[in-house]
């Protein structure tokens, strides 16, 4: 029979021996034992010493608050007469400022806190949010977002304090014993899949047309993707679906969460990548798998076409950026086309003489693919989008894209014509600040208008106050699409705070492998596993100073690929593009050269002034991708002189 011991200083809260060092605290009453915290002695204690459990007086939820003149962290600030003019705008400003003590115990917040939230600032709140219990600091940080002070729920009839809807964040009230052993085996990774009940919302309710998720990195658009998938296929378990992004990595990650979140009913959900759709539909239309022409044999046939044409006055890389950011994209087929197409994000403007002589250039190219058997991949995502444009029965009834920001004007066409017209059929998620490798185009100019049905995501779960703070240098305050929906970036929470992004440069690169082996040895030593570590650079030829950097420090590396492997006891290195999606408790971005990022080889392809801006523009949202990878820990290393982008991240605000 296990011995109780009663804590000092709440009569209630009782320690258990686990060994001769682990102690279990629970709370104990006639009616019910709550399991609490396990920690070592003299911390479990120090918890139950700093700690009471009650019913808030306005909410009626049941919560563990912090005792606050326990609490040494923070110091109590002076209260502020109310008479005290407003504080000005700025981060040492008062958040909450406007609203009264009332308004702050309508959100749960416990009485003794109270003057500490009226008196906080941004770094203060989060500082002060961790003492706080969480549905008080997380509608508090909604409000710092958007300066909306939100509703609490209207509590229903009979709910006791541990089954209030707040109470359920933090406790699970079980009736038996099978309960609680199913309780205690509940695997971590499903918190990977976690969806906040801010959230639900979005996922649950029905679109009578298509819908978008957006906010920064961090903010959940995956989580709900895969929640709005798992609720489709719930509401209709014969639904054909398509959870779909741009890469066979990502396609892995999204297979495995979901399979989290569902067991075995997440095999009924197709899961791939554009292409690989692309290329399914293409085989069950035409009979046959596509030959696709790689970007050396394209660049081949146009300096051919070029030279067959006879067309001077045009330089080969103006041509090839031509093509495929316009002519290949759009599925230009004629002349006439080509004169009324709208050349989106191109800064050199062309007569009608100009564009007939390249039209020259473009239909010989294709004469060329085409008499070789060859088809570019926007080719088989129009075959497929003309396949299914006005066929009565689609392939899929619901589609769901993530990273979304990243679909071009082919695989845009694809999309809306493998989904049926109406309610709930497309549903997209991503972030125009992660977008990477499409020019900005209409999404409504192709059938697919999300006015009305676009919304932003402001708190952030995933990535640290310190690190979200830094990385968002890299990005302007707001993005606004070419249909003019508008994502305000500013506003963003995070809701933990983490050490600042450590920024470093070095002389040489065995320096700079030798600084990040020993980063990784002390991450090592802080208690956190080689699967929970990444290592990124900006290309393949990169990586050899990652696998450097990790044989350096004693581990072994897992280099991201198509294929699914066994991630344990490894360290996943890779290039930046591969980073998209993924998440690692530390990260360090290595190789930030100058002339590395943004990388020499994309610069010199520029064909006019407005690619020039939009490579500088893919760049900088491609180191904001990596380094958002990261929850706690941030490492961005370089040989001197450095990337340019550096700079920014170092910034003060």
């Amino acid at each position: 029979m296990p011995s109780f011991r009663r804590c000092p200083r709440d009569p209630d809260f009782w320690s258990l021996r686990v060994n001769r060092d682990i102690r279990l605290i629970v709370h104990k009453t006639a009616d019910s034992l709550l399991i609490c915290h396990v920690d070592h002695h003299d911390e479990a204690y120090r918890w139950a010493q700093r700690r009471r459990i009650e019913t808030h007086p306005r909410t009626g939820a049941a919560q563990i608050v912090e005792v606050r003149e326990l609490v040494e962290e923070i110091s109590i600030p002076a209260p502020v007469p109310a008479s005290d003019e407003a504080q000005p705008q700025g981060r040492g400003a008062r958040l909450f400022a406007e609203l009264t003590e009332d308004d702050l115990l309508a959100l749960g917040v416990p009485a003794d806190w109270l003057q500490d939230v009226l008196q906080a600032s941004e770094d203060g709140f989060l500082e002060l949010a961790d003492h706080l219990p969480q549905e008080a600091a997380e509608a508090l940080l909604e409000y710092a977002a958007t300066g909306m002070l939100p509703k609490p729920a209207p509590t229903p009839p009979g709910v006791t304090p541990f089954e209030h809807p707040d109470a359920l964040r933090r406790f699970r009230v079980m009736d038996n014993i099978e309960e609680l052993k199913a309780a205690l085996e509940y695997p971590l990774e499903r918190w990977a899949v976690f969806l906040h009940p801010s959230q639900r919302a979005l996922v649950e309710r029905d679109y009578n047309g298509p819908a978008r998720v957006s906010g920064s990195a961090g903010t959940g658009k995956t989580v709900v993707a895969l929640h709005r998938t798992a609720h489709l296929l719930r509401s209709n378990p014969r639904a054909r679906i398509l959870l779909t992004t741009f890469s066979h990595p990502l396609a892995n990650a999204l297979k495995h969460k979901l399979h989290v979140l569902l067991g075995s009913m997440a095999e009924q959900v197709n899961i791939a990548p554009f292409g690989d759709v692309a290329r399914q539909l293409f085989a069950l239309a035409a009979g046959h798998d596509p030959r696709i022409a790689d970007r050396q044999r394209i660049s081949r046939v146009l300096a051919t076409a070029r030279e067959d044409a006879d067309v001077e006055g045009f330089a080969l890389r103006f041509i090839e950026s031509e093509w495929h950011a316009v002519v290949d994209a759009w599925q230009i087929t004629d002349l006439q086309q080509y004169a009324a197409v709208p050349r989106l994000g191109r800064y050199r403007r062309l007569g009608a003489r100009q564009r007939e002589r390249l039209w020259q250039i473009f239909e010989r190219a294709r004469e060329l693919l085409r008499g070789d058997g060859f088809m570019t991949w926007p080719e088989v995502f129009a075959e497929v989008a003309r396949h299914h444009a006005h066929a009565d029965n689609k392939p899929f009834d619901h589609v769901i894209v993530d990273e979304a920001q990243d679909l071009g004007v082919p695989e845009m066409r694809m999309m809306a014509a493998i989904a049926p017209a109406g309610t709930n059929a497309l549903f997209f998620a991503g972030d125009m600040g992660q977008r990477i490798f499409q020019l900005p185009f209409s999404w409504k100019a192709l059938g697919v208008d999300v006015r009305g049905r676009s919304f932003v995501l402001k708190v952030n779960y995933r990535t640290s106050h310190q690190i979200r703070r830094t990385a968002d240098r890299l990005l302007p305050d707001s993005l606004r699409d070419v249909d003019g929906n508008e994502e305000e970036r500013r506003g963003t929470v995070s809701v933990f705070n983490g050490p600042e992004p450590d920024i470093r440069l070095f002389d040489a690169p065995r320096e700079e492998a030798e600084a990040v082996a020993e980063w990784l040895r002390q991450t090592r030593a802080e208690g956190m596993e080689p699967e929970e570590l990444g290592i990124f650079v900006r290309q393949a030829k990169q990586l050899a100073r990652a696998r450097q950097a990790v044989e350096l420090a004693g581990e072994e590396w897992l280099e991201l690929s198509d294929r699914i492997e066994e991630r344990q006891g490894r360290i996943r290195i890779g290039t930046m593009h591969l980073a998209k999606g993924l998440e690692f408790r530390a990260v360090a971005v290595m190789a930030c050269d100058e002339d590395i990022l943004p990388a020499l080889e994309r610069l010199e392809t520029a064909g006019d002034e407005a690619e020039l801006d939009e490579i500088y523009e893919t760049e900088r949202q491609l180191l904001y991708v990596a380094t958002t990878r990261a929850r706690e820990r941030l490492l961005v290393t370089g040989v001197l002189p450095g990337s340019e982008f550096l700079e920014d991240l170092q910034q003060k605000t």
